[in-house]
C-alpha cells in the first residue's frame, strides 16, 4: 500500500469518519477496582507524591473505572501537599469516543471530589477539564510531556473502523502493521507521549508479545523503553464481564532497561493476592515469591529486539532461557533439522479427492490430513492431492494428461474465481503452494497445527502433508529419538511459552514456535538416552519422554 500523503498536524474533517458506536461499545471492557488500584501502584501514581504537578493521561476512560481512583488519589495528594484542588485542573486528561461515557465519567469525578470535601463548583470545573470527548490516537499525541498513561485500551477490530480512519491510524502509529488490533496504536501513542522516567500501565490483551503484528511494537519497546512489570492474568476475573481477552497488566517506562517483574496467576488471583504481590515488589527482593494463586520473580533483564516474548511461570522462564543459551534451536541450520508446513491449495474441494481414478495415477499424491494423526500414529484416511506440478516446479502441460485436463475443466469455474488465478490467468489451475519435490518419500515428523499437547507423529515416508500439518525432517537425526524429545514436556513448554493461546488453552504448533525448541546435537546424546527417547516416542509415553529429555538437557526438575 502506498504511504499516505498526510499533514499529520492538520487532520481534515473528511478524514475523521466516525467509528460506529456499536464497534466502540463492543470494545468496552470495564476493569475491576482492585485491578485499577494495582496498576496505579505499579506506575507509582501515589497520593504521597505531588500529583497536581504531574500529568496523567487515560486514553479511553469509559464510564470512569480508572478516573474514580485517580480522583481520590489526586484529592489526597492535594491535601497532603496543602494545595487547592484547582491546582490539579491540568493534572489529568481522559478521552472517550462515546458522549454518554464522557458524561458518566465527569459525573463520577464530580461525585468523588465532592465526597472528598471539595466544593461542587471546583469539582465540576475539574471534571469538565479532565474528561473530553475525542479520539486519543488523533488528539492525544503529546511529545514527551506526560508522566503517566494508564488504562484499559479498547478492543476494537480494525475492520470495524472506517478505512479512512484506519489509514490515518497507521500513518500516525507505524507500529500498527499487518492485522494489528487498535490497541497497538494506544501502546505506541502512550509510550511516545512519556517524558523521561514516565510510565505506561495497561491491562490489555498480551497477544502482541507473541505474534507477528506485534513485532514493531516490541522493537519500539526494547529500543527506547523498558519493561518494568508483566503480570499475566489470562484466567483472572479482572473485568466486570466475562471476556476472552487473555489479558496481562504491563508496565513500561521511558528509560534504560533494568530488572523486570514477571508474575503468572491463576483464576483465584484477586485483591488480596494483588496486595501480597505489591508488598513483595516494594521490598525489592530478588527471591521468587509464591502464593496460592500466583508466582512472581524479578528477572535481571528483559528480552531485546522484535523477537517474540515468552510467557509462563518465572521459574519456567528462567529454565527456558538457560536451555536456549546452552543448546541449538530447532530452526538453526546447525541443528540438522528443517521445519516446514504442508501444502495450501486454495481450493481443497477440487485439489483433494478420495477417488483413485479421478486423474492419472502419477498426478495423485497420498495426502496426510490432521485427522490421520489423531491416535499418535499415521493412519491414512485415503485422501489424495491432485498434483498439477512437475518435478521441476512447473505446472504440467494439461495436453499430456487428458484425465487431469478433464477433471480441472469440470471445476474451472471454482478455480478461475480464486484470487491466485485472477492474478495469473494463464496459471488458473495452480495450487497456492508448489509441491516440494521429494517430500512425499522423505521420513518426517508431523505436527497438527492446533493441539493441547505436543503431538509429533511419524510418517515413515509416502505421504505429503496438508497445510494444517507442520513437518520436521532431518538427514542426521533418528526421527524416533528426535520425536521423543519433541513429545516431552520440555519441548511443549517452549511452544506454550511463545504461542498465542486459543480457546481452551489450545496451543498452535506452528513453524515459528517449533523452530524455537532447543535440541542437542544428535551425536551428543548418549546411547541409553537415545533408546529411552525412541522407546517413549513409539509408546507415546510422555512421562518417559520427559524424564529422558530432562537428563539430556541436564535439568534436575521441570518447573510448573
Amino acid at each position: 500500500m502506498e504511504p499516505l500523503a498526510l499533514d499529520l498536524n492538520v487532520v481534515s474533517p473528511a478524514i475523521l469518519a466516525e467509528i460506529p458506536d456499536e464497534a466502540v461499545e463492543h470494545g468496552e471492557v470495564f476493569t475491576r477496582r482492585w485491578v485499577v488500584e494495582m496498576i496505579l501502584d505499579l506506575v507509582d501514581y501515589r497520593s504521597d507524591r505531588d500529583l497536581a504537578a504531574m500529568r496523567l493521561v487515560e486514553p479511553a476512560c469509559g464510564a470512569g473505572a480508572f478516573l474514580e481512583a485517580v480522583a481520590r488519589r489526586v484529592s489526597e495528594s492535594c491535601r497532603k501537599h496543602e494545595r487547592p484542588v484547582l491546582d490539579a485542573v491540568a493534572a489529568v486528561t481522559a478521552f472517550d469516543l462515546l458522549p454518554r461515557n464522557v458524561e458518566k465519567a465527569r459525573a463520577l469525578v464530580r461525585r468523588v471530589l465532592v465526597h472528598e470535601g471539595w466544593s461542587d463548583d471546583h469539582a465540576l470545573t475539574i471534571a469538565r477539564a479532565w474528561v473530553r470527548r475525542g479520539d486519543y490516537l488523533l488528539e492525544g499525541r503529546a511529545k514527551k510531556s506526560v508522566d503517566f498513561v494508564v488504562g484499559n485500551p479498547p478492543y476494537i477490530r480494525l475492520e470495524d473502523v472506517p478505512e479512512s480512519r484506519t489509514n490515518l491510524y497507521r500513518a500516525l502509529c507505524p507500529t500498527m502493521v499487518g492485522r494489528a488490533d487498535i490497541y497497538i496504536g494506544f501502546f505506541e501513542a502512550g509510550l511516545r507521549s512519556l517524558r523521561d522516567g514516565g510510565r505506561l500501565g495497561f491491562i490489555c490483551a498480551d497477544r502482541w508479545m507473541r505474534n507477528q503484528y506485534g513485532r514493531e511494537l516490541r522493537r519500539l519497546v526494547t529500543s527506547e523503553y523498558a519493561l518494568d512489570a508483566c503480570i499475566t492474568m489470562h484466567d483472572v476475573d479482572a473485568f466486570e464481564e466475562q471476556v476472552a481477552a487473555y489479558p496481562a497488566v504491563t508496565v513500561l517506562r521511558r528509560g534504560r532497561q533494568r530488572s523486570a517483574i514477571v508474575a503468572d496467576t491463576t483464576r483465584d488471583f484477586g485483591e488480596t493476592a494483588a496486595g501480597e504481590v505489591m508488598t513483595w515488589i516494594g521490598q525489592a527482593s530478588d527471591e521468587t515469591t509464591r502464593g496460592v494463586s500466583y508466582e512472581a520473580a524479578r528477572l535481571p533483564h528483559w528480552f531485546s529486539g522484535d523477537d517474540l516474548w515468552p510467557t509462563g511461570s518465572p521459574a519456567r522462564l528462567a529454565v527456558l532461557e538457560d536451555l536456549a543459551k546452552r543448546f541449538t534451536a530447532l530452526g538453526d541450520s546447525a541443528s540438522g533439522v528443517r521445519v516446514g508446513i504442508g501444502i495450501a491449495t486454495g481450493a481443497d474441494k477440487v485439489f483433494i479427492t478420495k477417488e483413485r481414478d479421478a486423474v492419472e495415477k502419477e498426478r495423485l499424491l497420498p495426502l496426510a490430513m490432521v485427522r490421520d494423526t489423531t491416535t499418535g500414529y499415521l493412519e491414512w484416511s485415503g485422501h489424495y492431492l491432485v498434483n498439477p506440478w512437475n518435478d521441476q516446479g512447473n505446472l504440467v502441460d494439461l495436453d499430456d494428461f487428458p484425465k487431469l485436463r478433464s477433471y480441472l475443466a469440470r471445476n474451472a469455474a471454482a478455480l478461475r474465481g480464486r484470487y491466485v488465478a485472477k492474478k495469473n490467468p494463464d496459471k488458473w489451475y495452480k495450487t497456492i503452494d508448489k509441491v516440494e519435490r521429494g517430500l512425499v518419500d522423505r521420513p518426517k515428523l508431523l505436527f497438527p497445527d492446533m493441539k493441547l499437547i505436543s503431538h509429533p507423529v511419524l510418517d515413515e515416508g509416502g505421504h505429503y502433508p496438508h497445510h494444517n500439518l507442520y513437518f520436521v525432517t532431518s538427514e542426521v537425526w533418528d526421527l524416533k529419538v528426535l520425536g521423543g524429545l519433541l513429545l516431552s514436556k520440555v519441548a511443549e513448554a517452549f511452544v506454550d511459552a511463545y504461542a498465542v493461546k486459543m480457546r481452551g488453552k489450545t496451543l498452535r504448533f506452528q513453524a515459528q514456535y517449533l523452530r524455537r525448541i532447543p535440541v542437542p546435537l544428535p551425536e551428543a546424546i548418549r546411547p541409553d538416552h537415545a533408546r529411552r527417547l525412541a522407546d517413549a516416542f513409539v509408546k507415546r509415553d510422555v512421562k518417559m519422554a520427559t524424564a529422558a529429555a530432562l537428563e539430556v538437557y541436564g535439568v534436575a526438575e521441570w518447573p510448573e
